[in-house]
C-alpha cells in the first residue's frame, strides 16, 4: 500500500526577475513502513518536496496523496523534524516533548501515556525533569524525535536533522533513530546531502536534479537485514551504490 503519492507535482515561484520552476512533474511512491531519502544537488528543491507534502506550501499543479487523501496543512498524518532540535530551554524535557500536544489541545490521555512510555522506552526515562542545556547533542535529537512522534503522525519528514551534530554523535544518532523508526513501525522520509547516511538508513534513494528538479534516478537499497545503519556502511554493495549516486549527482551539477 502506497501512503505517500507525488504525481506530476509542479512548483513554480515569483521572483523580480519572473515566475522561476522549483520542480517539474516530480511523482514517486512510497509504501507504508518505507524510510525513503531525497538526494540532490544544494538548492534542487528537497526540502520544498517534504513542505509539499506536509501541506505547508501548496504545488503549483500536480496531486500529493497521504494515506489516499489530498494533503492539506491541517493534515494530522504528518510529523515534521527539522535540522536543529528546536528545544525550549526553559522547558523540561517531558513539557519539550508533550508541547506539540499542548498547541493542538489534545486532551486524550493515551496521547500523555504514549510520550511517557517513549521516553522510557528509548533511555530518557531518567531526564524528564531535566532542562536541553543537561543533554547532548544526540539525546538532544532523540527528544526532538520523541517529540515529533508524541502526536502519532502516520509519516516522519525529517529534514537533514543530524546536520547539527559532529560526524560521531552523528553515526550513532543515525542508529538511534532508524531503531526508534523501526520499532514505531513509521514510514520516514529524509531530506540530506548526506549520501552515505541515505544509503545507511534508506529502503530507497530519490535523486533530484538541478533546478527546476526532476526526479532523475531511483536507486533500491536492500540493506537492512545486513543489522544497523552503521553496519550497513561496511557492506560491498555500500560503495557501489555510493559511486552510482554520486555520478548521478555529479553529473548533473556539472550540467
Amino acid at each position: 500500500m502506497n501512503i505517500v503519492s507525488l504525481k506530476n507535482v509542479s512548483l513554480s515561484y515569483q521572483t523580480k526577475q519572473g515566475e522561476t520552476q522549483a520542480l517539474k512533474d516530480i511523482s514517486f511512491d512510497i509504501k507504508k513502513g518505507d524510510f525513503v531519502s531525497i538526494v540532490g544537488p544544494s538548492g534542487c528543491g528537497k526540502t520544498t518536496i517534504l513542505s509539499i507534502i506536509s501541506g505547508i506550501l501548496k504545488a503549483s499543479s500536480g496531486d500529493i496523496l497521504v494515506n489516499g487523501e489530498p494533503v492539506s496543512e491541517k493534515s494530522d498524518i504528518t510529523g515534521y523534524m527539522f535540522q536543529r532540535d528546536l528545544l525550549l530551554n526553559w522547558r523540561n524535557i517531558y513539557k519539550n516533548v508533550t508541547l506539540g500536544l499542548e498547541i493542538k489541545k489534545i486532551k486524550d490521555k493515551s496521547y500523555y501515556e504514549y510520550a511517557d512510555e517513549l521516553l522510557d522506552k528509548y533511555g530518557l526515562k531518567n531526564f524528564k525533569k531535566s532542562y536541553p542545556n543537561e543533554l547532548s547533542g544526540g539525546m538532544r535529537q532523540r527528544v526532538a524525535l520523541i517529540r515529533t512522534l508524541a502526536l502519532k503522525p502516520e509519516v516522519l519528514l525529517l529534514d537533514e536533522p543530524f546536520s547539527a551534530l559532529d560526524y560521531q554523535t552523528r553515526l550513532k544518532v543515525c542508529d538511534d533513530v532508524s531503531e526508534i523508526i523501526d520499532n514505531e513501525k513509521k514510514t520516514a522520509i529524509l531530506v540530506t546531502h548526506d549520501i552515505s547516511e541515505a544509503i545507511s538508513l534508506s529502503d530507497k534513494i530519490i535523486v533530484l536534479s538541478g533546478r527546476p528538479a526532476v526526479v532523475k534516478k531511483i536507486f533500491d537499497v536492500n540493506l537492512k537485514s545486513y543489522g544497523s545503519p552503521l553496519k550497513r556502511r561496511e557492506h560491498p554493495e555500500f560503495s557501489k551504490l555510493f559511486d552510482s549516486i554520486w555520478k548521478e549527482i555529479q553529473t548533473d551539477e556539472k550540467g
